[in-house]
Parts: C-alpha cells; structure tokens; sequence
C-alpha cells in the first residue's frame, strides 16, 4: 500500500517540486496540498493522510503551530509529521521537533532523503537530515543554557547502560539504524532494540525527541 502523504508549504513551486518528487516513488501518493498551517491542519484531520510534511515559516499559522496541533503531546491521536525547511538554524524548527515532528529535512536533502524520511514517519521512525543533526540541536544546547537544559531533560527512569550510551551518542549524530549497527558492530535487531529501550527509560516518543534529549544533557560523545 501507498503512503499517503500531505504536503505543506506556501510556495506554489516547492508544493509542486515535492509533489513531483514524491509522486514518482512507487510507494508515495500525495493526497494534498495547503498553503498555510491552519489549512494543512483543516486538511489533515479531513483526508486522515500517513504523512505530514510541512514548511516552518508559512501564514496564518506556521509549522511549529500547526506540529503542535497535529502531532503534540495531548493530540489523542497524532499524525505523523516531517519539517522540511530552509532554515537548517531555526530556532522554529527545533520548536517543532519538541511539539512531535517524527524528521527533519532541508529542502535540497534530495528526493532519495525526502522518500526515506516519509517512509520512516510512517513506520513510526524518525529521520533527521545528518548534515544539520549536530548543528541544529546543538545551537540551542550552550553553555550559558546549562542549568534550563538540565531541568528541561530529567533523567532516565532507569540507569542506561554503557551500551544504550553509545547507540544513544549514534543516533544524537543523526545516524540510521544500519549506520549505528555497522558501527558498533551490532545486529539491526540489537539496535533496534536499544533504541527502544532508550525511549521507554527517558520516556520520549521517537529518536527525534532521543537526539533532543542527549544533546541537552550533554551526552554525545
């Protein structure tokens, strides 16, 4: 079965480059389109679609908003959403990620990150553009921001191991499942199953949120 995305974003040709790009994947059906956040909201909640990729800086409402109302904490049953932006520093796009967003892309990742990233949402996965993962979380991780980052991550339910540590640190990196396997010399199944771990000790919902919380208790090494 297709994955049936809805695209948002208020320039006419980017709505219709990703359009392109996405129809083209044997697996991928765009099944709207919105100009702005409350319409992708409006439009959503009407077309039930797998995916949501949104642009950040749109009228009326913008992505943060409408990630919020789409994929938020208290949203009973949340779509998955992928940003797509310009902005690889945008301090709306680390907002989004905290409101649920499931990725992360630039809109020059190219259409082989865009399926991948689609294709992760709606498997419940999350994927991050590598070039910016360090960068974009780390922007908002200074020193100066000590104590708040502190209050804002709480510590795991449970001690990690040394372990979950370092598939933690891998996936802080913006690393694949594949990519933290080969690198730490560990089955799939095994990374996938700290990872899993991972969000049930530090009680998050996907790897995006896991990235979020290792930078801000400085645990990326």
């Amino acid at each position: 079965m297709s994955v049936r995305v809805l695209i948002a974003d208020d320039q006419d040709l980017v709505r219709a480059g990703l359009r392109m790009i996405l129809d083209a994947q044997p697996d991928i059906e765009v099944v709207g389109e919105a100009r702005d956040g409350a319409e992708a909201v409006a439009l959503a909640r009407e077309l039930r679609p797998d995916v949501c990729l949104l642009d950040i800086r749109m009228p009326l409402m913008d992505g943060l908003e409408a990630t919020r109302m789409l994929a938020g904490a208290d949203v009973p049953d949340p779509f998955p959403v992928v940003v797509i932006t310009t902005f690889d520093l945008d301090e709306y796009v680390y907002g989004a990620l905290r409101a649920g967003a499931r990725g992360f892309l630039l809109k020059n990742a190219g259409p082989t990150m865009l399926a991948e990233a689609v294709h992760a949402a709606a498997r419940g996965d999350a994927l991050i553009d590598p070039n910016v993962t360090v960068r974009l979380i780390e922007a908002f991780a200074g020193a100066d921001a000590a104590a708040a980052r502190s209050a804002a991550a709480p510590p795991p339910a449970t001690p990690l191991t040394d372990r979950e540590e370092d598939v933690l640190a891998a996936v802080a990196r913006g690393l694949g499942n594949d990519e933290i396997g080969r690198d730490l010399h560990i089955s799939l199944s095994t990374v996938k199953t700290h990872v899993a771990s991972l969000m049930a000790k530090i009680g998050v919902r996907n790897r995006v949120e896991l990235a979020i919380w290792a930078h801000e208790r400085g645990l990326t090494r």
